[in-house]
């Protein structure tokens, strides 16, 4: 039989549960005390919740108002939004997944936070955290989830204290937006503008219910309800939200059943410095934007620290056209799939090692600079080693017109194979704006890096007789008058073999007897722009060039004439564009200006513009470049012939010796394109000029490039438009019919001038 208990039993067992009860809530306040004053760790101070620290990425914006990329670390591609940009079905799909109480509560459900506490202390994980505590978990604490339950329970703590001073600070619109933009949605995808990009291909504005119910389950777990991975899973995942969301009353029960039964839908695309439009522009602009920050002392509020281009979010406006920009990268894929296959077809059956000069130096140079190479001494292999290694068949992943093509292959073959591989690099700009509309700096960023717009410089040949054919235009000389097409020798300029120097021209090409500038310069003559050369002298060209732009040495030596120093793509478009901008250089520029990531301007660019040579020379100049395009069996006329342009086009093509490198500049009044050709090293040529010639390796390019540019009407590149005459009348004659009339009984001193 059991004992009654006495009245002063009951009354002490009382006692106990009421000093257990009172204990525990004592324990509980001094602990939220102690938290509060920061006895286990600092909170965040009004300041930092008022400025929130958050990794974001930089964006590219092209100027129609595209993103062409983004700069990040990883796991900062992020770009926030504001709740306006964000589709209410995500803001639903979250509150109806994660927080229906959202908008009654003040940071803290306590409803259930007890029940969470519990449950955490006898090693049970719950979640069911608000979205302010988790946001405060997220974004205001440094420390990982903690797996011990006491160290938990102050984390728990922390974060209901941080997320009731967010409550205060922020209204719940601001609250659910600095939450979607910051958490994590896996595949590299932080904050709900990246996650709808990646797995939809779309913005967040525009995200539908069975969207939104996807991304948001994501939460959970990025990885084990991957759609990419898990596909069933994250079908049953997601028609979970969808059901939340018809429980909560934000969809009808009719849209649940339609929307649950629509397949996932992915469009997956994800974030790759690698891919989207202009990588070589995007990498290079990283690089200079860097430096620009850094040398105009830009910094942060505080005055002292500097930006991070990786993770503050600024905001890069560019010149680049995103449409243009298309048209130039698909034209060169076009042209270069067939131009390679000509290339291939000159050498095949053929010894290399026999007939490339330098051949085992170049293929010793290759192998070495590779990646493979390095990764070989980094483990410790000797030279000996590598080369064996190097002589191996093994699994190889080569670049291809057609895609990426896994092969079994030696790797010393698969450095041949790239030095063989043609490549190219184009630019495009408005020459009187100097805003520079599309860059495509090679054949492919992901194999090959290097950037032949800006750091490329390569031999520029025949597209500098301009130069030269400029300053005697400048000089008073008649883009008319004949001379006589025939070998001139330099004697106070030594050639290679040590004897006075004489350019040489092709038995082929040369056109015998008098011939006016303009003819010479449209059929390329070398004999005659060195008679020119003879007449101006090297200084006053050299001198040109360099005001034209041009940033590489250009010595003042006869040879000149022909293109013997080397130039970058970037600075011969620009230097062309001086005569398109009535004889002004404006240097071409890439960057509009930089904001940070609320829109305040840290840096705005400013034109760079210079008077070169006089707007006659400049149109009288335009004038014979268009004779290029114009002239039967000219240089340039199959634009007219094969291409079928007719409208008013100037331009120059250029092959150096060997035909290592093929040039072409075209110019339109709206645009100056340059486009170059040619392998890595230039012992790696076309064996013969029909094929190397710039008129068959630059030139196409530019065409395919500018047919898409005019079948665009929304670019406003007018097709017809000619050159602007001179804002004086013209005082030279560029009719060389009337000129040969109006020289008949001159002296010859009258016809060599325009007089």
């Amino acid at each position: 039989m059991d004992a009654k208990l006495s009245p002063q039993d009951i009354k002490r067992y009382n006692g106990y549960i009421w000093k257990f009860f009172i204990g525990c809530f004592a324990f509980l306040v001094i602990m939220v005390a102690a938290t509060t004053l920061g006895v286990f760790g600092p909170l965040p101070s009004l300041g930092e919740l008022e400025n929130p620290k958050s990794d974001q990425a930089s964006q590219i914006i092209s100027s129609d108002g595209q993103t062409l990329g983004k700069w990040y670390k990883i796991g900062a591609n992020r770009s926030s939004v504001p709740f306006s940009k964000i589709s209410p079905y995500v803001i639903d799909a979250l509150i109806a997944k994660e927080d229906n109480n959202f908008y009654s509560h003040s940071g803290v459900d306590f409803k259930r936070s007890f029940t969470i506490l519990l449950y955490n202390m006898i090693g049970k994980k719950q979640g069911a955290s608000t979205i302010t505590q988790q946001l405060a978990r997220n974004q205001f604490s440094e420390e990982e989830r903690a797996h011990n339950p006491l160290k938990r329970i102050i984390q728990k703590l922390q974060e209901l204290i941080i997320a009731v001073r967010i409550e205060k600070h922020y209204t719940k619109q601001e609250i659910i937006t600095m939450y979607l933009n910051t958490v994590d949605f896996g595949n590299n995808a932080s904050g709900i503008s990246s996650a709808a990009q990646t797995y939809f291909y779309t913005t967040a504005d525009k995200l539908k219910p069975d969207q939104a119910a996807l991304l948001i389950q994501l939460l959970k777990g990025p990885s084990y309800y991957s759609p990419i991975r898990h596909e069933a899973r994250a079908l049953t995942a997601r028609n979970f939200v969808l059901a939340r969301m018809a429980e909560e009353k934000f969809i009808t029960e009719q849209e649940k059943t339609e929307n649950q039964a629509k397949p996932l839908g992915i469009k997956f695309h994800p974030v790759d410095h690698n891919e989207g439009l202009a990588p070589y522009f995007r990498t290079e602009l990283k690089k200079i934007v860097k430096n620009l920050l850094a040398e105009k002392e830009i910094f942060k509020p505080d005055g002292v620290t500097p930006y991070d281009v990786e993770r503050d979010g600024l905001k890069i406006y560019t010149t680049i056209d995103s449409r243009m920009q298309q048209y130039a990268e698909e034209a060169q894929q076009e042209w270069m799939k067939d131009l390679q296959k000509q290339f291939n077809s000159q050498w095949k059956g053929v010894d290399l090692a026999k007939r490339v000069n330098n051949y085992a130096l170049l293929m010793n140079q290759g192998m070495t600079r590779s990646g493979r190479y390095r990764d070989l001494k980094a483990d410790g292999k000797s030279d000996d080693e590598i080369k064996q290694l190097f002589n191996t068949p093994d699994s190889l992943t080569l670049f291809t017109w057609h895609g990426d093509v896994d092969t079994l292959m030696r790797p010393i073959d698969s450095v041949l194979y790239s030095q063989m591989l043609l490549r190219n690099a184009l630019m495009s700009m408005d020459p009187t704006t100097g805003y520079v509309k599309a860059w495509v700096g090679g054949i492919n960023y992901e194999n090959y890096q290097y950037d032949q717009v800006l750091k490329g410089a390569r031999q520029v040949g025949s597209t500098a007789k301009t130069f030269t054919y400029a300053v005697a235009v400048n000089d008073g000389y008649s883009p008319c008058m004949q001379v006589n097409n025939v070998p001139i020798t330099f004697p106070d300029y030594p050639g290679k073999d040590g004897n006075p120097w004489t350019p040489a021209s092709s038995q082929l090409e040369t056109l015998p007897g008098m011939i006016d500038l303009k003819t010479a310069l449209a059929h390329s003559q070398n004999w005659v722009v060195a008679y020119m050369m003879n007449e101006v002298k090297p200084a006053p060209v050299a001198e040109l060039i360099k005001k034209l732009g041009i940033t590489t040495p250009v010595p003042a030596v006869p040879s000149i004439c022909l293109g013997t120093f080397d130039a970058t793509v970037y600075d011969m478009t620009g230097a062309y564009s001086v005569f398109a901008n009535h004889g002004k250089w404006t240097q071409p520029i890439y960057i509009l200006r930089i904001e940070d990531k609320n829109g305040h301007l840290l840096w705005n660019n400013v034109p760079n513009v210079k008077p070169v040579i006089s707007e006659q020379t400049a149109y009288v100049m335009t004038d014979m470049l268009k004779t290029v395009i114009d002239q039967t069996k000219a240089t340039g006329n199959r634009l007219r012939w094969k291409y079928n342009f007719t409208n008013p086009i100037a331009g120059k093509t250029g092959t150096t010796q060997d035909n290592s490198d093929g040039w072409f500049i075209g110019m339109v009044p709206q645009l100056v394109t340059g486009v170059w050709t040619g392998c890595e090293n230039r012992d790696f040529h076309f064996r013969t000029t029909q094929m190397g010639e710039g008129s068959n390796s630059a030139l196409p390019i530019f065409a395919l490039y500018m047919k898409k540019v005019y079948a665009d009407a929304s670019l406003g590149i007018k097709k017809n438009k000619d050159f602007d005459l001179p804002q004086k009348p013209l005082d030279i004659v560029v009719d060389c019919k009337v000129y040969g009339q109006q020289q008949k009984g001159t002296n010859p001193v009258d016809k060599k001038l325009s007089f």
